[in-house]
């Protein structure tokens, strides 16, 4: 069921006029376009990808990889190593291709952008009308034990004999029958990722969607904003025509790593600005086990438990699973011996080790690309040493064989003393198999102007009409996903843009 009331993509210019115009369908995007079309704002929705079920959900993992993420998947930041940060380009964004897990930001962390950064009413359940409105449309709820999926419990077996704790996974998913491939989008439309929740809302209540839409810049005209022009492109993204949007207000929400390059191309990134910076992304692994018994790891929901025993220190061990044919690449061994630990995949099971960082970035645009550059530091990259030093204890505690923990100095572990040994290592950020999930931080929201791009409302500084409404507007790392408080922000930014609509009583 494609949620679309616009034609097809047709060569040739067009134009459209609306009261606001809102770039990104994801988490940010599509909950402010169905908050403001509920309210009768006329609005206008724009996406760069295609509908998620233009692509056969019977379609190999790597085909659906190439259909709804951006750049194959193969989006990442340079700096003293590559760390790949996957986002969906595709209705639904990166909600449509995640694993569903729906954390509240913690108290201590909202009462900081409180107290540090000025915004007013998150903590003390300032933001939690929000969050329970949201969490309530998204069915945010635990993983029924029935589909917990036996990897996730034979960690928490290991974590139990360590005396650990393990607590299901709260994820956006309702109905679900747990068919392990949320990260390619969900065949059955359980998780309810915004195209199948928030953009259907919204073009029911009158919003305009177009795909295949790449938004080339902001429109300002006196100082304020006056619209959008973007690139109309065809299924092999190849440009076909122009799309002018006009509207006295646009909302930015393409994402951390790409709000900061639209805003530089419209020019709303002066020198000295702090557009860009203080990117925060989540470092992670992945800690591989095989054990004498069969697993199945692929049976149930991927990201299906937790550890958090260890938050206070910035750990959080969270589920993750990949098809046999992504798994692949990165067991260790060559020829017979790689051969053989692949025939053993059904006796494997992997889980996720994800630090809170204290390490920052920023997002420069080369060649109209954007260009992130993070430097893991050396507090980060022991954190991350003990992240995954703990998973494997964990694992042999569980029963496990071997540990593959993603470093390179210790490719293979036999026994809980190696596991412990990790910790001990000296290691770089390149020793380890890294990716990232959370992109956030770099058009921060404040109330003090000098350091902040976006004041407590959600209006980017300087550009009056411009509002942004993604991850990049944290103040630091939220310490667990962002999703949900992507989602509560965004709704209280498009409920303060009703309330100034109501009290102009016309824009």
């Amino acid at each position: 069921m494609t949620p679309t009331n616009a034609a097809s993509v047709r060569p040739g210019d067009a134009e459209e006029r609306a009261e606001v115009v809102v770039i990104g369908t994801g988490a940010g995007g599509a909950v402010v376009a169905a908050e403001l079309a509920e309210a009768g704002i006329d609005v206008v929705l724009l996406e760069e990808g295609d509908h998620p079920d233009r692509v056969a959900p019977e379609a190999p993992p790597l085909v659906r990889i190439g259909a709804l993420y951006r750049d194959g998947g193969m989006t990442g930041t340079i700096g003293n190593t590559f760390i790949p940060v996957p986002l969906g380009r595709t209705v639904g964004g990166t909600t449509t291709v995640n694993s569903g897990t729906c954390w509240r930001t913690p108290e201590e962390v909202l009462l900081r952008w409180e107290r540090e950064f000025g915004i007013p009413s998150l903590a003390g359940g300032g933001l939690a009308p929000e969050y329970e409105r949201i969490e309530k449309a998204i069915g945010a709820a635990p993983v029924p034990e029935e589909i917990l999926g036996p990897g996730a419990r034979l960690v928490r077996r290991g974590a139990e004999v360590m005396g650990l704790h393990t607590t299901p996974l709260t994820r956006n998913a309702i109905d679900c029958r747990g068919t392990g491939v949320c990260a390619f989008g969900c065949p059955r439309r359980a998780k309810q990722s915004t195209d199948v929740s928030f953009v259907p809302r919204a073009i029911r209540a009158g919003a305009r969607l177009h795909v295949r839409a790449r938004v080339d810049r902001v429109l300002m005209e006196g100082g304020r904003a006056s619209g959008v022009v973007a690139t109309r492109l065809d299924e092999r993204d190849r440009p076909i025509g122009t799309l002018r949007v006009r509207a006295p207000r646009v909302v930015v929400a393409a994402g951390a790593l790409l709000t900061p390059g639209l805003l530089a191309a419209s020019g709303l990134a002066p020198r000295g600005s702090e557009v860009g910076l203080h990117l925060r992304i989540h470092p992670a692994s992945r800690v591989v086990a095989l054990f004498d018994e069969t697993v199945r790891a692929w049976e149930g929901v991927p990201q299906s438990l937790q550890v958090r025993d260890f938050e206070g220190e910035g750990i959080v061990l969270q589920g993750i699973w990949v098809p046999p044919q992504l798994l692949a690449p990165t067991l260790p061994g060559a020829g017979p011996e790689h051969e053989k630990r692949m025939a053993a995949v059904a006796r494997m099971a992997s889980f996720g080790a994800l630090i809170s960082d204290a390490s920052e970035g920023r997002v420069r645009t080369i060649a109209g690309r954007a260009a992130p550059w993070y430097r893991m530091n050396t507090a980060d990259v022991r954190k991350m040493q003990r992240a995954i030093s703990l998973l494997s204890r964990i694992y042999f505690a569980a029963g496990a064989r071997e540990v593959y923990p993603g470093v390179r100095q210790m490719p293979v572990l036999h026994s809980v003393a190696e596991a412990e040994a990790i910790e001990q290592l000296r290691l770089r950020a390149s020793d380890f198999e890294l990716m990232a999930f959370h992109p956030m931080g770099t058009a921060r929201m404040g109330g003090d102007a000098a350091r902040s791009v976006v004041d407590p409302a959600g209006r980017l500084r300087g550009a009056p009409g411009v509002y942004v409404a993604d991850a990049s507007l944290f103040p630091t790392s939220s310490r667990l996903n962002p999703q949900l408080t992507i989602m509560a922000l965004a709704a209280r930014i498009a409920r303060g843009m009703i309330d100034e609509a109501a009290a102009a009583r016309a824009w």
